[in-house]
């Protein structure tokens, strides 16, 4: 039986609409073992969805799709990588982590915004472009599931920084909440 056909843009919004509907479940849940439950979803979902196109879509990209656009995907992933961790290593009593939930959901929305923008953004380009976006998406499926395993098995991987360079960061005391 041959393999359907699976679209880069439909299984990477398919992925932008899982994140949104579990950013709306975090927002409504009052319980501490749900914001928990919900928040590593989310950040696993993210972490996913990060590495399937950083390593396979936004490759597929260069050259076809705006520097300027693309240099943003980075960066904003980066930030996000950056809440996750603090997120992953918080419980959801401690101090922010409701607010870190609430500003990686406001990046993210930002960059689907930049990614799904109908008539400049990364997607419309890279069709426009004449991106192979079956060949892709299967490539991505296939990545996502190796990837759901290897979470399954080890847990979420030590996430790395690419546009976050040069700086060393002190941190300071905790400020009152």
């Amino acid at each position: 039986m041959a393999k359907p056909k699976t679209d880069a843009v439909a299984l990477l919004k398919a992925d932008h609409r899982k994140v949104e509907d579990l950013f709306e479940q975090f927002e409504k849940s009052t319980r501490s073992d749900q914001k928990a439950r919900l928040a590593k979803e989310i950040c696993t979902e993210l972490t996913i969805h990060a590495s399937i196109e950083e390593e396979i879509f936004y490759p597929a990209c260069k050259g076809e799709v705006e520097d300027d656009k693309m240099d943003e995907a980075y960066v904003e992933h980066d930030g996000a990588k950056v809440l996750i961790a603090e997120i992953e290593a918080a419980e959801p009593t401690a101090d922010f982590y409701d607010a870190k939930v609430k500003v990686l959901s406001e990046l993210i929305k930002h960059h689907v915004k930049e990614e799904e923008a109908p008539s400049d953004g990364v997607f419309a380009q890279a069709k426009a472009a004449g991106v192979d976006l079956d060949e892709l998406g299967q490539r991505l499926a296939a990545r996502k599931e190796e990837l759901k395993s290897q979470i399954e098995a080890e847990g979420l991987p030590t996430l790395e920084t690419r546009s976050y360079t040069g700086h060393e960061l002190k941190q300071g005391e905790p400020v009152e909440a």
